[in-house]
Parts: structure tokens; sequence; C-alpha cells
């Protein structure tokens, strides 16, 4: 088996047993790429008794590696949700469960103890609430105190081109080096590419930095298959440089395409909710409402018979790592990035929406927990769940090997 050449069938055999030794590395881990017990869950009695929110668009898979800071094309950084694959017009309870799920085990995996879970869906729910009231200021004092987003957010406020080459390929030439990360394009790859390249579309997504001209000269400069992520299993994605009116060495002058196939989204969708049928186009309108950073420089379009999305990967885009916390941090966390998800949401709804949904989310609660009692309920029995499959999971692994 060649390691910069694998075929069809060799490629899903290498990636599945990469995301499998993947998800082995800790709950937390196995939480964020087996979404499907999620959703499986979604359809149980406890699932289905959840409270209606009003229609909007969700993230689908909300969890904490889904969030990061994302720069706008006049380079402006905020804290979005970064992933949209799961992108639906559904229920935005979905997306506090899974983000409170993420959270849980995430303060399980730093060994901190249960109360520290308590007192984090707490101010998860203060700071989503506080979003949907637009209580700006207390929410950016949560993002202040939040040492972990204060690190992301500082280090990709001084991220250059350098340091997004430095991370994604490993090299600072405009080539994409063959090995472990990345795999020569096949023939029919290469002829799909160079069509997708010759769209005006692209052209348009390539120039909409503000430093670079409309009639530009885009050179293909190198391109490979990208081997990414658990989520990724089994979807084309492909990493693309193209220069810029490279020979002139201006600013901007290499743009780093991300090429990913879209799939039919698994997470559920209210029943009514009028969506584009073609998988690229859902999650580009997904992102612009929800993470407008992130909508504005991305597009739909087809590579072969596939719809992909195609977006231009900056320097300062950044996954929020959390897997080793304080209780302080955690806490402060919690709270920063529910309020990123409530500001998300509440952009979609008027002020009317979401004062009812916000009624809703202050009823059913006890007396010992300062959060819906749904909410608290189906974090435990979703932290459980993993736990048991995350075992499971190992155990099925080592006799595998």
């Amino acid at each position: 088996m060649s390691i910069t050449n694998p075929s069809a069938k060799e490629r899903l055999e290498i990636l599945t047993l990469r995301r499998n030794q993947k998800m082995a590395r800790s709950a937390h881990a196995y939480m964020r790429g087996n979404t499907l017990k999620f959703y499986e869950w979604l359809e149980t009695t406890a699932g289905k008794a959840l409270p209606d929110g009003p229609a909007v668009w969700i993230c689908g898979d909300c969890h904490v590696g889904n969030l990061g800071p994302l720069a706008n094309i006049k380079g402006h950084v905020d804290i979005q949700i970064r992933d949209l694959d799961q992108t639906v017009i559904g229920n935005p309870a979905h997306d506090l469960i899974r983000l409170g799920l993420s959270l849980a085990t995430a303060v399980r995996s730093s060994n901190l103890p249960g109360i520290t879970t308590a007192h984090m869906i707490e101010n998860m729910i203060g700071g989503y609430e506080g979003a949907l009231l637009d209580r700006p200021k207390k929410e950016a004092k949560a993002g202040a105190d939040a040492a972990a987003i204060q690190r992301v957010m500082q280090q990709a406020l001084r991220r250059r081109w350098k340091h997004l080459a430095h991370e994604r390929i490993e090299d600072l030439r405009p080539t994409i080096p063959r090995g472990d990360k990345f795999w020569n394009l096949t023939r029919a790859e290469q002829r799909d590419l160079k069509t997708l390249l010759k769209s005006g579309e692209l052209r348009n997504l390539v120039t909409a930095l503000h430093s670079r001209r409309n009639d530009a000269d885009l050179q293909l400069l190198d391109a490979a298959y990208w081997v990414k992520g658990c989520s990724s299993l089994g979807r084309l994605r492909y990493a693309v440089l193209v220069g810029v009116d490279h020979n002139r060495r201006t600013e901007g002058g290499i743009c780093f395409l991300d090429i990913k196939e879209a799939t039919t989204a698994v997470a559920p969708r209210s029943l009514d909710a009028k969506m584009p049928k073609d998988n690229a186009v859902r999650v580009v309108e997904g992102a612009r409402n929800l993470s407008p950073n992130l909508g504005e420089r991305m597009m739909a379009s087809r590579f072969g018979d596939r719809s992909v999305v195609v977006r231009e990967l900056l320097p300062q885009d950044l996954k929020l790592e959390v897997d080793q916390l304080t209780q302080e941090e955690a806490v402060a966390a919690a709270r920063y990035l529910a309020s990123v998800v409530g500001k998300a949401h509440a952009r979609q709804m008027d002020e009317d929406t979401r004062h009812r949904w916000s009624k809703t989310l202050n009823e059913k609660r006890s007396k010992t927990l300062d959060a819906p009692s749904w909410l608290w309920s189906s974090i435990v029995d979703l932290v459980g769940i993993h736990e048991a499959s995350y075992l499971e999971h190992c155990r099925r692994l080592m006799a595998a090997a």
C-alpha cells in the first residue's frame, strides 16, 4: 500500500483505522467523533420530550471543537461556529444539549469534580439567555474571564500565512508535502479540480479578500487529498493552493482552499422547514445565518458528480481545544461559548420570538439547579451513554489489534 497513492478502497481502510484510534483517546474525543449516538438519543422518548424551540438554522453538531476564532474577509476576528456539515433548520435545544454534553465530557477528561458540571450548566444557560436578551457586556466579561478562550483568541490575532502553512501543510513553500496527511489526487480528481477552478464563482470567492484585485491572475500551485478528522470519514476532502497574482508577491498572494464534500445531514430538522435540496447550498446557507464571518467566504459547487463546499482557510481560523481545564476556566468558557451559540440563534429571531424562547428556557427548573431540568437530565443521560459506548469502542479496537 502506497502512503501517498492509496486506492479508493485503501483510503477508506486507512481513514477507518485512524478514526477509531482517534476516538479511543478519551471519552471526549469519542463524543466528538460519534455524532450518530447523539442523534439516536434524540429519537428516544427522552429526546422527543424536549421543548420545541423556534425553527431556526442550528449547527446540528454543536460541540466545543466546532467553535473557534473565524476571520471575515476584512480581517476582523470573532468566536463563531466553524463547522456546519450538519446544519439544518431545527430545534435550538439540540445545539444547547450537544454543547452541554461536549463541555461535560471535557470536564471529565480534565478530572474535575462532578459539581463543576452543575456550575457549568447553570452558567451555560445564563450565557445563552444573555445573548437571546441582548446583554453583551455581561457575556463579553465571561469571555474575558475564560482563559482558554483568551489564549486561542490572542493566538488567532497574531497569526499570519507562515503559521497557517506550518500548521496545515508543514511547509512555507507553495507546495503540499505528500505523506501522512496529504495524498496524491487521481487523474479524475485532477480533471474535476481544473474544471472547478475555471468557474467565475470561484474567482469571486478567491478575490473576495480586500487585499486582492478582482482581475488578479489565478494559478493552481498544488492540490492534494486531505486526510482529515473523524466526521469526514469517507467524504471527499481536498487542500488546494492557488496563487493570486503570485508573481507580484503581494499580500494575499497565496489562497489556501478547503474543498469538502457535503452529504445529507443526519441532524433532525423541523417538519415544515424549507431548506435547499443541494447539501452544499444547505451548508452555505446555514453558515451565512449562524456564522457570517465564515459564510461570506464559502461557496457551494460541484466536483464531478459530488456536491462540495469550498472555503478559503485564513490564518486566524482555529479550533478550540478544552481537554484540560481548571474549574474556573470550565465555568467561564461554558458561559461564553453558550452566548456565542445564543447569538447565532438570536440573529434569526425577532424580539417576541426571543422572549418567548427565553421564557420556555426558564420553565421546569428545580430548586437545586438554576437551569432547565430537561437540559440537566439530558446531559446526564447522554454522558452515561457515551461513557459506556466509549469503553466498548476501546475494547473492540484492542480485540482487532
